[in-house]
């Protein structure tokens, strides 16, 4: 599921890390492990990260990702928003807080939060994955978590929906039986005859 429309490419021979980026994607392929189309998510990321590229090229002026900072992440996050497809109501709506609203409203359509977090991880991940250092990753900045944390509060307000962190299922191999405490054994009789 794509969040947004393709951008035009405008073609730059100097950059680089494309270079570095198409020898490590190559050295990938070539190696005997990966013998399997890749993945769903795999393909979301190597999309993600190519429209990312093509928003920084461009960007006015022109950005290279050594020089992108948690600020143009947040610029590149805002900007998703015209694409987005999620009703967010304004404290003004008389739907706010409802997440099944009767009649039609005219809030803004925004990226939902889930889509927004699953792309900055895709993103933190395919950063590292080219080479970069996760010192200098611009997607674990501390001003993009608490962007997503605004904007998971704010419509999870608006929509009326909690976003609660989703419990982790443990398989049957890590079942954890509660043993009986102290208490429980003082508390049961002794049979006659058995004291010590």
């Amino acid at each position: 599921m794509d969040l947004y429309p393709e951008v035009e490419s405008c073609n730059n021979s100097d950059n680089s890390h494309h270079a570095i980026s198409s020898l490590v994607t190559a050295a990938a392929a070539s190696s005997p492990s990966t013998t399997s189309a890749p993945s769903r998510y795999e393909n979301q990321k190597r999309r993600d990260w190519n429209t990312f590229g093509q928003y920084l090229k461009n960007h006015r002026p022109p950005l290279s990702l050594s020089r992108c900072s948690g600020a143009h992440v947040l610029e590149f996050l805002r900007y998703l928003d015209q694409f987005g497809k999620t009703k967010v109501h304004t404290p003004i709506c008389p739907f706010y807080g409802h997440p099944d609203p009767p009649a039609p409203c005219p809030c803004p359509l925004r990226q939902a939060w889930g889509s927004l977090d699953a792309l900055i991880g895709r993103l933190r991940a395919a950063y590292e994955e080219n080479g970069w250092p996760p010192e200098t990753n611009p997607f674990g900045a501390r001003a993009v978590r608490l962007y997503l944390r605004e904007v998971r509060d704010l419509q999870s307000k608006a929509r009326g929906i909690s976003y609660e962190k989703k419990k982790r299922k443990r398989g049957p191999t890590h079942e954890h039986h509660q043993l009986p405490s102290f208490s429980t054994f003082q508390a049961l009789p002794l049979p006659p005859g058995d004291h010590i």
